[in-house]
Protein backbone atom coordinates (compact mmCIF):
# COMPACT_ATOMS: atom_id res chain seq x y z
CA UNK A 1 0.00 0.00 0.00
CA UNK A 2 1.47 3.31 -0.89
CA UNK A 3 1.70 6.08 1.79
CA UNK A 4 -1.01 8.34 0.17
CA UNK A 5 -3.39 4.61 0.34
CA UNK A 6 -1.93 4.36 4.22
CA UNK A 7 -2.77 8.15 4.63
CA UNK A 8 -6.41 7.74 3.32
CA UNK A 9 -6.94 4.10 4.72
CA UNK A 10 -6.18 5.48 8.07
CA UNK A 11 -8.29 8.47 8.01
CA UNK A 12 -11.28 6.34 7.29
CA UNK A 13 -10.66 4.40 10.33
CA UNK A 14 -10.51 7.76 12.25
CA UNK A 15 -13.58 9.11 10.90
CA UNK A 16 -15.70 5.99 11.18
CA UNK A 17 -18.67 7.28 13.46
CA UNK A 18 -17.42 10.85 12.95
CA UNK A 19 -20.37 12.65 12.06
CA UNK A 20 -20.86 16.39 10.52
CA UNK A 21 -24.02 18.39 10.04
CA UNK A 22 -24.60 20.91 7.33
CA UNK A 23 -27.56 23.16 7.13
CA UNK A 24 -28.57 24.13 3.30
CA UNK A 25 -31.43 26.31 1.62
CA UNK A 26 -30.61 24.95 -1.33
CA UNK A 27 -32.16 21.19 -1.65
CA UNK A 28 -29.83 20.54 -4.49
CA UNK A 29 -26.39 21.58 -2.60
CA UNK A 30 -26.59 18.08 -0.42
CA UNK A 31 -25.10 15.80 -2.97
CA UNK A 32 -22.40 17.37 -4.57
CA UNK A 33 -21.64 19.11 -1.05
CA UNK A 34 -21.73 15.66 0.35
CA UNK A 35 -19.17 14.03 -2.81
CA UNK A 36 -16.58 16.65 -1.39
CA UNK A 37 -16.93 15.60 1.99
CA UNK A 38 -16.41 12.55 1.67
CA UNK A 39 -13.13 13.24 -0.07
CA UNK A 40 -11.62 15.27 2.73
CA UNK A 41 -13.45 13.43 5.81
CA UNK A 42 -13.50 9.54 4.17
CA UNK A 43 -15.69 7.43 6.59
CA UNK A 44 -17.75 10.76 8.30
CA UNK A 45 -21.54 10.13 8.16
CA UNK A 46 -22.97 13.89 6.64
CA UNK A 47 -26.22 14.73 8.05
CA UNK A 48 -28.26 17.07 5.99
CA UNK A 49 -30.72 19.76 7.29
CA UNK A 50 -32.79 21.56 4.55
CA UNK A 51 -34.77 24.18 5.20
CA UNK A 52 -35.57 26.16 2.23
CA UNK A 53 -37.89 28.76 4.21
CA UNK A 54 -34.34 30.52 5.79
CA UNK A 55 -33.87 32.22 2.69
CA UNK A 56 -37.39 32.96 1.51
CA UNK A 57 -37.56 34.30 5.08
CA UNK A 58 -34.45 36.73 4.52
CA UNK A 59 -34.79 37.40 1.11
CA UNK A 60 -38.27 38.57 2.06
CA UNK A 61 -36.56 40.72 5.14
CA UNK A 62 -33.75 42.30 2.90
CA UNK A 63 -31.85 39.69 5.13
CA UNK A 64 -31.72 37.77 8.13
CA UNK A 65 -34.22 38.35 10.22
CA UNK A 66 -33.97 37.56 14.07
CA UNK A 67 -36.02 33.98 13.77
CA UNK A 68 -33.47 32.76 11.17
CA UNK A 69 -31.16 33.14 13.68
CA UNK A 70 -32.50 31.44 16.38
CA UNK A 71 -33.37 29.32 13.91
CA UNK A 72 -29.68 28.21 12.90
CA UNK A 73 -29.17 27.90 16.52
CA UNK A 74 -31.57 25.23 16.88
CA UNK A 75 -30.11 23.61 13.92
CA UNK A 76 -27.21 23.45 15.75
CA UNK A 77 -28.47 22.44 19.15
CA UNK A 78 -30.23 19.24 16.68
CA UNK A 79 -26.79 18.94 15.17
CA UNK A 80 -25.19 18.31 18.70
CA UNK A 81 -28.45 16.01 19.64
CA UNK A 82 -27.67 13.89 16.66
CA UNK A 83 -23.48 13.79 17.86
CA UNK A 84 -21.97 16.40 14.96
CA UNK A 85 -18.89 17.65 15.78
CA UNK A 86 -20.19 21.04 14.01
CA UNK A 87 -22.59 22.28 11.72
CA UNK A 88 -21.16 24.11 7.86
CA UNK A 89 -23.88 26.41 6.63
CA UNK A 90 -23.69 26.71 2.94
CA UNK A 91 -26.22 29.13 2.62
CA UNK A 92 -24.09 32.42 2.02
CA UNK A 93 -27.00 35.05 2.52
CA UNK A 94 -27.37 33.56 6.15
CA UNK A 95 -23.66 33.38 6.76
CA UNK A 96 -23.85 36.47 8.88
CA UNK A 97 -26.68 34.88 10.85
CA UNK A 98 -24.35 31.98 11.28
CA UNK A 99 -21.59 34.11 12.96
CA UNK A 100 -24.08 35.84 15.12
CA UNK A 101 -25.40 32.15 16.50
CA UNK A 102 -21.68 31.41 17.52
CA UNK A 103 -22.20 32.60 20.42
CA UNK A 104 -25.51 30.82 21.56
CA UNK A 105 -23.92 27.09 21.10
CA UNK A 106 -21.45 25.13 22.08
CA UNK A 107 -21.16 23.18 18.60
CA UNK A 108 -18.82 24.82 16.20
CA UNK A 109 -20.48 26.63 13.34
CA UNK A 110 -18.83 27.05 9.77
CA UNK A 111 -19.55 29.72 6.94
CA UNK A 112 -18.61 27.71 3.41
CA UNK A 113 -17.87 31.17 2.07
CA UNK A 114 -15.39 32.49 5.08
CA UNK A 115 -12.03 30.36 3.51
CA UNK A 116 -13.40 31.44 0.04
CA UNK A 117 -12.63 35.68 1.13
CA UNK A 118 -9.26 35.17 2.73
CA UNK A 119 -8.45 33.57 -0.96
CA UNK A 120 -9.51 36.41 -2.81
CA UNK A 121 -7.95 38.75 -0.51
CA UNK A 122 -4.71 37.03 -1.20
CA UNK A 123 -5.70 37.25 -5.08
CA UNK A 124 -5.05 41.37 -5.80
CA UNK A 125 -6.53 44.57 -4.93
CA UNK A 126 -9.76 44.92 -6.87
CA UNK A 127 -12.15 41.99 -5.89
CA UNK A 128 -14.91 41.62 -8.05
CA UNK A 129 -17.80 40.32 -5.78
CA UNK A 130 -20.61 38.36 -8.60
CA UNK A 131 -23.91 37.21 -6.77
CA UNK A 132 -27.35 36.22 -8.00
CA UNK A 133 -29.17 37.82 -4.79
CA UNK A 134 -28.98 41.10 -3.16
CA UNK A 135 -29.28 39.09 0.09
CA UNK A 136 -26.05 37.28 -0.51
CA UNK A 137 -24.17 40.38 -2.49
CA UNK A 138 -24.08 42.34 0.89
CA UNK A 139 -22.84 39.57 3.40
CA UNK A 140 -20.35 38.46 0.92
CA UNK A 141 -19.04 41.79 0.40
CA UNK A 142 -18.43 42.70 4.06
CA UNK A 143 -16.86 38.75 4.32
CA UNK A 144 -14.73 39.93 2.28
CA UNK A 145 -13.57 43.34 3.11
CA UNK A 146 -13.32 41.91 7.14
CA UNK A 147 -10.87 38.94 5.66
CA UNK A 148 -8.83 42.15 4.29
CA UNK A 149 -9.23 43.81 7.55
CA UNK A 150 -8.22 40.83 9.14
CA UNK A 151 -5.33 40.42 6.78
CA UNK A 152 -3.92 44.03 7.27
CA UNK A 153 -4.27 44.94 3.73
CA UNK A 154 -6.35 47.68 1.37
CA UNK A 155 -8.58 46.02 -1.05
CA UNK A 156 -11.38 47.46 -3.32
CA UNK A 157 -14.28 44.99 -3.49
CA UNK A 158 -16.79 45.85 -6.75
CA UNK A 159 -19.60 44.06 -6.16
CA UNK A 160 -22.58 43.08 -8.64
CA UNK A 161 -25.66 41.71 -9.09
CA UNK A 162 -26.81 39.02 -11.85
CA UNK A 163 -30.51 39.94 -12.04
CA UNK A 164 -32.71 37.54 -13.17
CA UNK A 165 -30.41 34.14 -12.65
CA UNK A 166 -31.68 33.47 -9.05
CA UNK A 167 -35.16 33.72 -10.40
CA UNK A 168 -34.32 31.51 -13.29
CA UNK A 169 -32.33 28.56 -11.40
CA UNK A 170 -35.31 28.58 -9.25
CA UNK A 171 -37.68 27.99 -12.29
CA UNK A 172 -35.47 25.23 -13.42
CA UNK A 173 -33.93 27.38 -15.74
CA UNK A 174 -30.80 26.30 -15.50
CA UNK A 175 -28.80 27.70 -18.54
CA UNK A 176 -30.59 31.05 -18.57
CA UNK A 177 -28.81 31.41 -14.78
CA UNK A 178 -25.94 30.30 -16.31
CA UNK A 179 -25.57 32.67 -19.53
CA UNK A 180 -26.85 35.47 -16.75
CA UNK A 181 -24.13 35.07 -14.20
CA UNK A 182 -21.43 34.70 -17.70
CA UNK A 183 -22.45 37.57 -18.50
CA UNK A 184 -21.79 39.11 -15.18
CA UNK A 185 -18.74 37.54 -15.08
CA UNK A 186 -17.60 39.25 -18.50
CA UNK A 187 -18.36 42.43 -17.11
CA UNK A 188 -16.47 42.38 -13.80
CA UNK A 189 -13.50 40.03 -15.50
CA UNK A 190 -11.72 42.95 -16.85
CA UNK A 191 -11.79 45.25 -14.40
CA UNK A 192 -10.70 43.30 -11.06
CA UNK A 193 -7.97 40.79 -10.57
CA UNK A 194 -10.06 38.11 -8.77
CA UNK A 195 -13.82 37.05 -8.96
CA UNK A 196 -15.52 35.89 -6.27
CA UNK A 197 -18.73 33.44 -6.85
CA UNK A 198 -21.23 34.82 -3.71
CA UNK A 199 -23.52 31.41 -3.65
CA UNK A 200 -22.23 27.73 -3.99
CA UNK A 201 -25.05 27.56 -6.57
CA UNK A 202 -22.97 29.91 -9.10
CA UNK A 203 -19.92 27.06 -8.96
CA UNK A 204 -21.23 25.06 -11.74
CA UNK A 205 -19.79 28.24 -14.33
CA UNK A 206 -16.03 28.29 -13.38
CA UNK A 207 -15.53 25.19 -16.45
CA UNK A 208 -16.63 28.04 -18.54
CA UNK A 209 -16.06 31.27 -17.04
CA UNK A 210 -12.67 32.93 -19.16
CA UNK A 211 -10.95 36.14 -19.00
CA UNK A 212 -7.76 35.43 -17.53
CA UNK A 213 -8.87 36.48 -14.40
CA UNK A 214 -9.67 33.72 -11.04
CA UNK A 215 -12.66 32.75 -10.38
CA UNK A 216 -13.34 31.66 -6.68
CA UNK A 217 -16.20 29.51 -5.58
CA UNK A 218 -16.88 28.35 -2.06
CA UNK A 219 -17.83 24.16 -2.30
CA UNK A 220 -14.42 23.17 -2.23
CA UNK A 221 -12.92 25.50 -0.13
CA UNK A 222 -15.66 26.02 2.43
CA UNK A 223 -15.30 21.84 2.47
CA UNK A 224 -12.00 21.65 3.02
CA UNK A 225 -12.75 23.41 6.46
CA UNK A 226 -13.61 19.68 7.62
CA UNK A 227 -10.13 18.37 7.05
CA UNK A 228 -8.93 19.74 10.04
CA UNK A 229 -11.76 19.30 12.66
Amino acid sequence: MSRRSEASAGRSVADAGAVIAMLHTVPALAAPLAELAAEVRPGARILHFVDESLLQDTIAAGGPPPHVLRRVVAYAGYAEESGAGTLLVTCSSIGEAAERARPFTRLPILRIDEPMAEQAVRGGARIGVLATLATTLGPTTRAVERAAARSGVEREVVPRLCDGAFEALRAGDGARHDALVLDGFRQLAGKVDVVVLAQASMARIVGEAGGGVPVLSSPRSGIAQLAGL
